[in-house]
């Protein structure tokens, strides 16, 4: 039986020069502070950042006849042209976006208009198209690709289309273990309103408290239970999106052989075929207890072969982690363990929820012993489960002394996997080197599949001089490093504008040809989300 259920509360608004919630910004803890000299030399701090108040940008490109289709459409209270608004929507949070919001100069869309239901949505996208405006789906402000960077392209202006006010669960199917959401969601209210009735979606990504459902589906998240839930286009089995030309309802039924599926289409696609308003996914009964286990490897190696195993036997923990030496000796050295910090070793972690976990926890630590893994107790595991979604709170401590910190994922094949974890282990050292800078760098395995995993890499680095400039020229290593030795350009951060210049040579030139074709379709004029994905080549129709 389908039952309606009520909209949901906002989100908490996140710090606008940093990550997350302003009160819970932390500074560096000594025992980081006291590594950094040792890791990357002596460090100069950087210059105070502006204030928001401090900030300049340039005057609103829209005319009050511009605004007033909107607020005719939205209502005028969710027409913001001001500039704190304006700036609040300038990017996503990844550390490029970050070191934007520190210069004093700043770019920023002409104004943040705000719709609260589908139909509004198609009509903004309307109004935009009939008045020469590029728009910017925003969601939780969370991505770290350049997804959400205020570029007009062509056009005359450009909006940020905020959706936090689609919020809420709109239909839940109990029996089916089917959920309707409003896109502009966020992931802890999504698993509020669930909870009320005994589920979980389950999707736990680190971005978890501030992005939303629609982003999770545009860009094709992976969160950290995976290794239980699957992937979030595996949860999804519908979607609502508004578009430029028309509106599409997807997902009849659980499955189809009726054409290719539409859905996918959406999935990945960043906003710039249209609008998703809704997403409907699938749900299952809360965890009623979780067991946690962590353990130790000589080696990355061994770890990874142990990862392999469990991933090609099935039924393992709900989440499973490797961390290579580097990112374990910094961890240790965190919770004091300096000692323990100067051994050599990896570690990993496991977090068992749902069914049978006493039966599947004894399968998996079989597996893990036999590949040299020693178990090492359950602290480090609930340690982990406690603050993992900080992690960006200990990077906006770092910029702020100074120290480059980034991160950067991809995937391959366990056969290929530790050939591409060299190939940019070296890409990143020397393009650091070749800057003049010492960098510290860290790798884990947070995603694993019966066919292989992915590559998740932190960066620190003791740029001097204009990081901006020296983490383009490393990035651009990197990225055709990873795809000359077989990885993808992202497995769960997504393209964005920072990763197009390098889609092609994964998907091929036919590839692109498609995806240009659906966007003239689907946006003739061009209008969304202007160089993400595919690049800036896209035009409208030519004149007939």
């Amino acid at each position: 039986m389908t039952e309606e259920i009520g909209r949901g509360e906002d989100a908490p608004p996140m710090r606008w020069n940093g990550w997350g919630d302003p009160q819970k910004a932390k500074d560096l803890p000594f025992a980081v502070r006291s590594l950094l000299p040792l890791l990357l030399g002596r460090i100069r701090r950087p210059d105070a950042a502006p204030t928001l108040e401090d900030v300049e940008i340039a005057p609103t490109a829209l005319a009050e006849a511009d605004l007033a289709a909107f607020a005719a459409v939205v209502g005028p209270a969710h027409v913001d042209a001001g500039r704190e608004a304006r700036i609040r929507h300038a990017g996503g949070r990844s550390t490029i976006d970050l070191l934007r919001r520190r210069q004093h100069r700043q770019v920023v869309p002409d104004a943040v208009i705000a719709p609260s239901a589908h139909d509004e949505v198609h009509a903004c996208l309307r109004v935009a198209a009939e008045r020469d405006l590029a728009v910017i789906p925003f969601g939780g402000g969370t991505s770290v690709v350049g997804a959400l960077d205020p570029e007009r392209g062509a056009h005359r202006g450009v909006v940020s289309l905020d959706l936090h006010r689609l919020s809420g669960l709109l239909r839940l199917d109990e029996e089916s273990g089917d959920a309707v959401f409003a896109a502009g969601t966020t992931g802890p209210e999504a698993e509020r309103l669930l909870a009320e009735h005994g589920l979980e979606l389950g999707h736990y990504p680190q971005s978890f408290r501030y992005a939303t459902l629609g982003g999770f589906a545009a860009a094709r998240s992976s969160g950290q239970n995976s290794a239980g839930h699957g992937r979030f286009d595996t949860m999804v089995t519908g979607l609502r999106v508004a578009t430029p030309t028309g509106a599409l309802d997807l997902g009849r039924s659980p499955g189809s052989a009726a054409g290719p599926d539409l859905i996918r289409v959406f999935l990945g696609s960043e906003g710039i075929f249209g609008v998703i308003t809704e997403v409907r996914v699938r749900v299952h009964p809360a965890p009623a207890e979780r067991l946690f286990e962590a353990w130790t490897f000589p080696d990355f190696a061994s770890g990874a072969a142990a990862l392999r195993a469990v991933a090609q036997q099935g039924g393992g923990p709900t989440v499973i982690r490797l961390s290579d030496e580097s990112e374990t000796a910094v961890s240790l050295a965190q919770v004091g363990k300096i000692g323990k910090a100067m051994a050599k070793g990896a570690s990993a972690i496991t977090v068992y929820e749902g069914r049978d976990i006493e039966h599947r926890r004894a399968v998996t630590s079989d597996l893990l012993r036999r590949a040299g893994g020693t178990s090492s107790g359950e602290g480090a595991a609930e340690e982990w489960l406690a603050g993992r979604f900080d992690g960006p709170y200990l990077r906006d401590a770092l910029l702020d002394a100074g120290v480059f910190c980034e991160t950067l994922e991809t995937a391959t094949t366990w056969s290929q996997l530790h050939g591409l974890r060299a190939a940019v282990l070296n890409a990143l050292r020397d393009g650091f080197t070749e800057a003049g800078a010492k960098s510290y760098i860290m790798c884990h395995i947070s995603h694993i599949y019966p066919t292989g995993a992915s590559l998740y890499f932190t960066v620190l680095a003791g740029v001097r001089g204009d990081q901006l400039a020296v983490w383009d020229d490393v990035k651009s290593r990197v990225n055709d490093a990873i795809l000359a030795a077989g990885g993808t350009i992202s497995h769960h951060h997504a393209v964005g504008r920072d990763h197009a210049p390098w889609l092609a040579e994964e998907i091929g030139e036919t590839g692109i040809r498609i995806l240009t074709a659906i966007k003239r379709e689907l946006d003739p004029q061009g209008i969304l989300n202007p160089g993400a994905v595919i690049g800036r080549g896209v035009t409208a129709h030519p004149a007939s």
